[in-house]
């Protein structure tokens, strides 16, 4: 559409009247924008739109609408006379729309397993961009993140409320998982633009808005099958609109399951309960009332070593078994996490609006898995089980030099043939185990009966409460200026044990440390040498609470050719341990409050934007910002002990970008530079280390089960995005996104560890310090550093499409381990002495970080809709990986040989015990979506 008019004045009227290009319907609340200028406004319940005093020039009209294609539209305004667009038809974006179902399939919360293995695309469901669609629907497969960054340094928030869990800074997308429906109204600003809702992270802010009178009117049925990691899904969504009394609700409902999912072993069972009820009191007043319960349980794959892989499968997973016939996954993840909000909206007048809300999640999350006392490794992956242990034998050290090599081939063959004929979980042993043989007068077993168990499952349990309030206020002060400001209150309390699900056919469990002996093994002191049944806890007992008070203000000023914004905020944090148990090893620091750890922190960030004409226009932003750590970060032992990590810190965060766009209806385009730092950040982690304790100091095991934290570790990510979409005719589309970025750790931590087995009650602070990890300029891990698309998509006018990509994903590194780039790795534990052996090349073979094979995926996706008796129906199918690339998404170093000549030893062998474990990606997968709207 173009319209030029030519008349006698300088001001003119831009109207226009916005419907569903299907049911011709109005559509109210379309947000029609006049593209580098202040012009902005809704449209009304009949569709209709008016600007009024609009001053003589080209300009460009954007029509944008969640759930609808944007449309763009040049107008040339040479006078005062009002010139009307007519009925602007707005076309639904199915293509997006289904493909966020897409998306729900690899955001299933894998973090929980390896944190180098998330994904952010989640955030991006309601993005427009074309680099960001492509990021989140073709990339996220491979782990893709926006600029390197996790979600914890992006702000997701509910009704204006952070759901950003307070213990790791992340998102719990499982919260909301398979209510697609009912959280499709969002929004989406990227790095540290501006949002209306909060000072939001370096990552950007995602806003999903549940307020009943914003969805449209009508009902939703879906049907759904993949072979991801759930194999159907059933939906089911009403929304009533608003009613002449006043009254809006929304109903969802739910459901995903799998009996066995892509990866061996992996089930899946999650149900999905959304109810949002809205009542308008007068035209100032409104309350909402939301609720939503999604109860999920999925099992989980394990990481491999390439040994194992080789002698199995990609889709191997070493966590479960058969029991009786059916499948038993020993690591499930259960949430269970209900949450409710009350929201009061409030409208001033018509420049001013004061939003408020109140929300209470409780619930669970649990983590199962296996423990077991005087008995062998169930693992049927443990390393003693495999091939490697055999073939990569060494004799016993000859003085300083290494011993030489030794490989026992025939038990390593005999190792492979044992794993291959039994290389799941033995659920049966275990009960056996756990029993003792009933027999009759000639010896023979007639039946078994229950005894000490050896062998039990259990989980560890977080029970935690969380009530949130916040208020934000807005108000466009002048035609220049928009206020924003916002204070927010957050108060969790999170009780974490380890609970007992299953005696696995026996009669008790008793809570003690296998690995320790006297009163150290006891877990709790105050009451020892328990016998647990099935539901108690046991092992560690403790509670965490976490306040944190937000507040932000945020002016944004906008004129002919530029706008800028500033923002501060300030945020006050206090964390506390409260332990519920005297543990054996810790006795005076265990049990009762932990001191209080209190943070401060704010943050300052603005940016501007230059209006080049109605096509173009450039953006700037910074931001420098303070952040309390997580509390998972700042206690060293937290299971056991009240020990605050030593010298911590908050961190610091800075973040600069400039971006150029240029948009016409045919073709958009957006380049995007960028740098952040992240510093003084602290990171703990657990894990069995062999040859890691120097002898001399008065150590007869060099052996141990450690804590290991990270202080003072900076990161730097800096990288280039380009968005690029042409319209090459009416029906056909194409576009290229790009992302290229170098994501570094910029500094040498500290490395200290810490060994509960020389914990004394005079030395309660085991805790030896490794000196600095040179890791600096090393990768980080878990995600491509390059990714590029290229897509072709084909929209015909009789309501039917066809689009296909080709992704090429590049540079994923493995996580390395921080010890072995210590100088304590040079040290031979057993004298104090430097290995012989250890030169500087041979020490950069083996320490030079992994880099991933890259990767080529290419997905097709297509789709039809009728309209049948005021009806649509449709299908969305997707084939993702149509080539079926085999391909790792990351993995992470081994620290079990924690020393160079343990290492060395290791890697010549050719078959390493402890090799580099890995995460596969899915082969060529397929998602059919059958739906209804009436």
């Amino acid at each position: 559409m173009s319209v030029n008019l030519v008349l006698a004045q300088n001001q003119a009227r831009i109207s226009a009247r916005v419907l569903d290009a299907k049911t011709l319907k109005p559509l109210v609340a379309v947000v029609v924008s006049i593209q580098n200028t202040n012009f902005t406004q809704l449209t009304n319940s009949e569709g209709i739109i008016v600007f009024e005093a609009i001053p003589s020039a080209d300009y460009l009209v954007l029509f944008h609408s969640q759930g609808y294609k944007d449309a763009l539209f040049p107008v040339s305004v040479q006078n005062t006379l009002s010139l009307d667009l007519g009925a602007v038809l707005l076309e639904l974006d199915q293509i997006s729309d289904q493909q966020v179902s897409v998306i729900q399939l690899f955001e299933d919360d894998l973090t929980d397993d390896n944190s180098s293995s998330e994904s952010t695309s989640g955030l991006l469901q309601s993005s427009k961009d074309a680099f960001q669609q492509a990021a989140a629907f073709n990339w996220g497969q491979a782990r893709f993140r926006i600029r390197g960054l996790d979600s914890e340094n992006a702000v997701t928030m509910i009704n204006g409320i952070a759901m950003n869990k307070l213990y790791d800074g992340r998102p719990q997308w499982n919260n909301w998982g398979g209510l697609n429906d009912a959280t499709r109204n969002q929004e989406f600003s990227i790095g540290s633009t501006p949002s209306d809702y909060t000072f939001g992270g370096i990552l950007g802010t995602q806003q999903i808005n549940t307020r009943a009178s914003v969805y449209r009117s009508g009902s939703r049925i879906s049907f759904a099958g993949t072979n991801t990691n759930y194999s159907w899904r059933m939906m089911a969504n009403y929304a009533s609109g608003m009613s002449n009394s006043g009254w809006a609700y929304v109903l969802s409902a739910g459901k995903r399951y799998a009996e066995e999912g892509y990866f061996d072993g992996t089930t899946y069972d999650a149900n999905s309960l959304f109810i949002s009820v809205e009542k308008k009191l007068n035209d100032q007043h409104s309350i909402n009332l939301t609720g939503f319960y999604t109860p999920n349980e999925r099992g989980k794959n394990s990481p491999n070593t390439a040994e194992v892989t080789n002698l199995t499968s990609e889709t191997y997973n070493s966590y479960w078994g058969y029991q009786n016939g059916e499948i038993r996954n020993s690591r499930v993840r259960t949430v269970e996490e209900p949450i409710v909000m009350l929201n009061h909206y409030f409208k001033i007048n018509d420049h001013s609006n004061l939003n408020s809300g109140l929300m209470y999640q409780f619930g669970k999350i649990g983590n199962s898995n296996i423990d077991y006392q005087n008995a062998n490794s169930p693992d049927p992956t443990y390393f003693r089980k495999m091939p490697s242990y055999y073939s990569s034998m060494y004799a016993a050290d000859n003085g300083e030099f290494s011993g030489d090599f030794t490989p026992d081939y025939d038990n390593a063959g005999k190792n492979r043939i044992t794993f291959l004929a039994n290389p799941q979980i033995d659920w049966e042993a275990m009960y056996r185990a756990n029993q003792n043989p009933i027999v009759d007068n000639n010896s023979n077993i007639i039946g078994y009966e229950a005894a000490q168990s050896h062998y039990v499952l259990y989980e560890d349990r977080n029970d935690d409460k969380t009530i949130a309030v916040n208020s934000n206020f807005n108000s466009q002060l002048n035609e220049n200026l928009i206020v924003n400001a916002g204070i927010a209150y957050r108060n969790l309390q999170s009780h974490n044990y380890q609970k007992l699900l299953d005696l696995l056919g026996g009669a008790f469990f008793e809570d003690i440390d296998g690995f320790y002996s006297g009163t150290q093994a006891q877990s709790d002191l105050n009451h020892p040498n328990r016998q647990v049944k099935v539901g108690d806890s046991y092992g560690y007992n403790y509670k965490l609470s976490a306040r944190v008070l937000e507040a932000f203000t945020q002016f944004k000023f906008s004129y002919d050719k530029i706008d800028f914004y500033l923002a501060q905020s300030f945020s006050r944090t206090n964390y506390q341990r409260n332990g519920l148990y005297r543990n054996g090893i810790y006795p005076t620091i265990s049990f009762g409050e932990s001191p209080k750890l209190n943070f401060e922190n704010f943050g300052f960030k603005g940016g501007m934007l230059f209006k080049i004409s109605g096509k173009q226009s450039l953006h700037f932003n910074a931001a420098y910002l303070t952040k309390a750590p997580n509390l998972r970060n700042s206690f060293s032992n937290v299971r056991l002990n009240n020990t605050i990590v030593d010298g911590l810190e908050s961190e610091t965060l800075n973040s600069l970008d400039a971006t150029y766009v240029f948009r016409t209806p045919k073709i958009k385009t957006r380049i995007t530079a960028y740098y952040s730092t992240i510093k003084n950040a602290t990171k703990i982690s657990f894990f069995y280390a062999e040859g890691i304790f120097d002898n001399e100091a008065g150590y007869t095991n060099t052996n141990a089960f450690v804590s290991q934290t990270l202080t003072l570790l900076d990161r730097k990510n800096l990288g280039v995005e380009l968005s690029l979409e042409y319209q090459m005719s009416p029906t056909l589309k194409t576009t290229f996104s790009a992302a290229y970025g170098r994501y570094t750790y910029d500094s040498n931590p500290n490395v200290s560890i810490n060994n509960d087995a020389v914990a004394t009650v005079e030395n309660t602070n085991p805790s030896y310090d490794f000196g600095t990890a040179f890791l600096k300029n090393y990768k980080q891990a878990g995600m491509p550093q390059q990714a590029y698309s290229l897509g072709l998509e084909y929209r015909d006018p009789k309501y039917w499409w066809i689009g296909t990509n080709m992704n090429y994903l590049a540079d994923t590194y493995i996580d390395v381990s921080p010890i072995s780039r210590t100088s304590r790795f040079y040290i031979n534990p057993a004298s104090g002495f430097s290995f012989p052996e250890a030169t500087e090349e041979r020490a950069a073979e083996l320490l030079k970080q992994e880099k991933l094979d890259p990767v080529i995926l290419l997905n097709l996706i297509g789709g039809k809709s009728w309209r049948i008796k005021g009806k649509n129906l449709g299908l969305f199918v997707s084939v993702n990986n149509l080539l079926d690339s085999k391909y790792k998404t990351g993995g992470y170093e081994q620290a079990r040989n924690a020393n160079f000549r343990q290492l060395n030893q290791d890697v010549s062998s050719g078959t390493p015990s402890f090799g580099n474990k890995y995460f596969y990606g899915y082969d060529r997968t397929y998602f059919v979506n059958l739906y209804l709207s009436f």
